[in-house]
């Protein structure tokens, strides 16, 4: 009788470790998403930014120049790197050393082209999955003769997904050169996902910058980076049309309009059929046709591309090469009194990010 006495206290006080242990994972649990939910914050709208740099040109009508948009990936997307939240692998860059190089050749990629106004996207100043290098700060140094305008693109807590690997914190922005003085910046705060999706969004933005030109009017440069994780049609068209509304609203007052940027959509809207011919039509179904409806009048997407139709973005749930899932995102928007000239997005193999650039030369009129 002792015995069987003994073995009913040993299960009891088993079940009971195994019941702390559930309550203490369970408020583990919770504290991390109050954590999460509790430091979370937007910026406000209409933040005005600051502006560095030292460039002194004039900008002229009836001059030709060149303008290059690149998603440069916060310097993790080598050839075989995949992420987490495309279907692959990683959650971090493969070492402080790679991010460096990547940022380095896709910034030298830019400057290459000699341009007058470069706009990068997903650029990390402080960042887990970046082994917190200041990506902004070394990209200026290449711009020398630039001004330089950041505005915080995708700000987070601590994220511990995926748990072999968390994310971690993340501070990234998207990041305007200009080769002529900047007179003032803003930033615009987008629509983004509600509820727990918003986590995956975060604080999605694009930035205004105002170029004073030779006859009195400005050039107004928007740099963009759209949603893509955790959004849907109704959000992204809300995007685009709350973009669309401040554009024709400078285009009113008389003044050029220059949108680039990653618009995480299918740029052309044929391009995803075009470039992976042999996929169904419902793989990848995130990649929706850009909504060429909602363009405003007096804006053109420019699509005459030199030297035929090139990707802008792969997919990274595998390696790049022949598996790999291409389709152009990136772009540029402009108003019609401006004139572009040529157009090509410009095959770099994927060398340095998962995007390759887009190269206008435009005139004002």
């Amino acid at each position: 009788m002792e015995s069987s006495s003994n073995d009913s206290k040993k299960k009891t006080h088993w079940w009971k470790i195994l019941l702390w242990i559930v309550l203490i994972l369970a408020a583990v649990i919770a504290a991390y998403a109050a954590y999460v939910f509790l430091t979370y914050s937007r910026i406000p709208d209409n933040q005005e930014l600051q502006i560095t740099g030292n460039a002194r040109d004039t900008l002229q009508t009836g001059t030709k120049y060149t303008a290059v948009t690149y998603n440069v990936g916060f310097g993790a997307y080598t050839k075989d790197f995949t992420f987490f939240m495309d279907g692959g692998k990683s959650s971090w860059a493969e070492s402080k050393d790679s991010v460096i190089a990547c940022i380095d050749g896709a910034g030298r990629t830019a400057a290459a082209f000699n341009p007058d106004i470069v706009l990068f996207q997903e650029v990390d100043t402080d960042a887990t999955r970046s082994y917190h290098v200041d990506e902004a700060e070394q990209l200026n140094t290449l711009f020398d003769g630039y001004d330089h305008v950041a505005a915080v693109n995708f700000h987070s807590a601590f994220l511990m997904y995926p748990l072999y690997q968390p994310h971690g914190a993340s501070n990234s922005c998207i990041l305007t050169q200009s080769r002529f003085p900047v007179s003032s910046a803003l930033r615009r705060s987008l629509p983004i996902a509600t509820g727990v999706k918003k986590i995956l969004d975060l604080d999605r933005c694009y930035s205004i910058s105002r170029i004073p030109a030779e006859n009195g009017k400005e050039l107004v440069v928007i740099n963009t980076h759209l949603s893509a994780y955790g959004t849907d049609a109704a959000q992204g068209n809300a995007q685009l049309e709350m973009l669309f509304a401040d554009m024709e609203a400078e285009y009113e007052k008389g003044n050029y309009v220059i949108c680039g940027g990653d618009f995480n959509h299918d740029f052309t809207g044929t391009s995803k059929a075009e470039l992976n011919s042999s996929r169904g039509d419902e793989e990848y179904s995130w990649c929706q046709p850009f909504p060429e409806s909602i363009i405003p009048e007096g804006f053109s997407r420019c699509l005459d591309y030199k030297g035929g139709l090139v990707s802008t973005t792969r997919n990274t749930d595998v390696p790049y090469g022949k598996n790999s899932f291409l389709v152009i995102l990136d772009g540029f928007i402009i108003s019609d009194n401006i004139t572009c000239h040529y157009v090509s997005n410009v095959d770099t193999g994927y060398e340095y990010t998962d995007h390759n650039p887009v190269v206008i030369q435009f005139e004002l009129m």
